[in-house]
């Protein structure tokens, strides 16, 4: 089949590469000549396993196409996906100005039947206003009514994980797709349903509902995949006052099958281009409906103050004012294997200890640069503290001379440091730990000071009188 992708992140690249790994016939646009430079030189603007390797084999096919030409475009495939992005407006709603003119580029220019696809994350409801915009400019063309520019928009939502992205798209759990019940409805339906059978051979994996049913259903999946961190960092919180051990907690929990263990690990909280936009924006959904989510709005809230307890901990230790002191931080990426750094964690750690006059030596293994280019922007009206941050090559280049170690990312390559040699290069042997990576106790049996997240006190004799 023939496929265009209208954008190129996360969700468009991914989408298009893995259609043309299958087979399909895809043309991917872009409005950004940057990127698409970058394509056609066999780049990849973003970080994501596996990703390059599937763009390399499916242009050397030339089973992919990148490009700006939107005419070309939407003349070359019958199905039209929409994977722009939609940012929080300043009221939290989602910002669908990209994902209107995606439309509006269709209808100015389509021929024959097109099946138009928000894969975007978009509000209940985004469907009706794509098809008013389609048919407005059909009309403008004379052709509103045309039985050859029929069209049919329906809701496929994207459930991928970055980091994991392609793998989810190759191996999905399930595919949402919303369609209307019409002639050109089930028309779509069915070229859809051709599109994924590579995926449904083994079993049936699609969901077939309403179109605003799975506009809400990506919603609430995000919605609640938030609220379990949140959860787990709650309690994470209490265990801290009251001595106990949360990673034990975690477990007891977890091996009820009603409960399981996804995303109920305790941290610094969560980040990325999905939770925090997407449980913003059905906040505001309810808002305009006259409803209020009160679990989704204390879900926010304490992710917003997850993000300061590693600062706590610190100032609890060494002083609420941090001048002259150095901290060696570990991780930068909102979570390991991207390059992500929308809402992540250490952009509020970091910029908490540079106000308080400390020096900030960090390192990632794949986000320098996006971390480099975000930071300028957050600290441009803070010259000197943005003197006060570098950043390393190397995990090992943030510890000498460090007054201590904090560590923001779980990737996988801080999980087995060499503890004899960072005890011997850092000032102190003290590490503040956002992601819970090591074992409160032998960290004491290595004489190193370590502070995690709702895990007990080394020595229980030290715990407050009052517990």
């Amino acid at each position: 089949m023939k496929i265009t992708i209208i954008g190129t992140g996360y969700v468009g690249l991914v989408t298009g590469a893995c259609l043309a790994e299958i087979g399909h016939d895809v043309f991917c646009l872009d409005v950004d000549p940057r990127k698409i430079e970058i394509l056609n030189n066999g780049g990849v603007p973003i970080h994501e396993p596996g990703l390059q390797e599937i763009i390399a084999r499916t242009r050397a096919a030339r089973r992919i196409t990148f490009s700006t030409d939107v005419e070309a475009s939407v003349a070359h495939g019958d199905v039209q996906f929409i994977a722009v992005g939609t940012p929080p407006d300043e009221d939290g709603s989602a910002d669908l100005q990209y994902v209107l003119e995606a439309a509006r580029n269709i209808g100015r220019t389509m021929n024959g039947f097109k099946v138009i696809v928000d894969k975007s994350t978009v509000p209940v409801g985004t469907a009706q206003r794509v098809c008013a915009v389609v048919q407005e400019e059909l009309a403008k063309r004379g052709l509103a009514g045309s039985d050859q520019h029929r069209f049919s928009v329906v809701s496929n939502p994207e459930f991928l994980k970055e980091g994991a992205a392609v793998d989810d798209f190759m191996r999905p759990d399930r595919i949402v797709l919303g369609h209307d019940e019409d002639e050109a409805g089930q028309r779509a339906r069915e070229l859809m349903k051709r599109l994924y059978a590579p995926f449904n051979r083994n079993h049936e994996r699609t969901l077939y509902m309403d179109v605003r049913s799975a506009e809400f259903t990506k919603y609430a999946a995000n919605a609640m995949l938030a609220t379990r961190i949140s959860f787990m960092n709650e309690m994470a919180n209490l265990a801290d006052r009251v001595g106990a051990d949360i990673e034990a907690v975690r477990r007891g929990i977890g091996s009820d099958p009603r409960i399981g263990y996804h995303f109920l690990y305790a941290g610094c909280g969560y980040g990325g281009s999905c939770f925090p936009k997407d449980v913003q924006a059905l906040v505001r959904t309810a808002s305009e409906s006259g409803h209020n989510l009160r679990i989704l709005e204390a879900v926010e809230a304490v992710n917003n103050e997850q993000k300061e307890v590693l600062v706590r901990k610190i100032t609890s230790t060494l002083g609420d004012d941090l001048s002259g002191r150095t901290f060696a931080v570990w991780g930068l990426a909102f979570k390991p294997n991207t390059d992500d750094m929308r809402e992540a964690p250490s952009r509020r750690i970091i910029a908490e200890l540079l106000t308080r006059g400390a020096n900030v030596r960090a390192y990632d293994p794949v986000a320098l640069n996006e971390a480099r280019r975000v930071f300028a922007i957050d600290l441009h009206d803070a010259p000197e503290q943005l003197a006060r941050l570098h950043f390393t090559s190397t995990q090992n280049e943030t510890l000498t001379g460090a007054d201590a170690l904090v560590i923001v990312t779980e990737w996988k390559e801080f999980k087995s440091p060499d503890f004899l040699h960072l005890k011997s290069v850092l000032k102190t042997p003290l590490i503040f730990d956002g992601r819970n990576l090591y074992e409160p106790e032998a960290m004491t049996e290595l004489g190193i000071d370590y502070h995690s997240i709702g895990r007990p006190y080394a020595h229980p004799s030290e715990l407050p009188a009052d517990v």
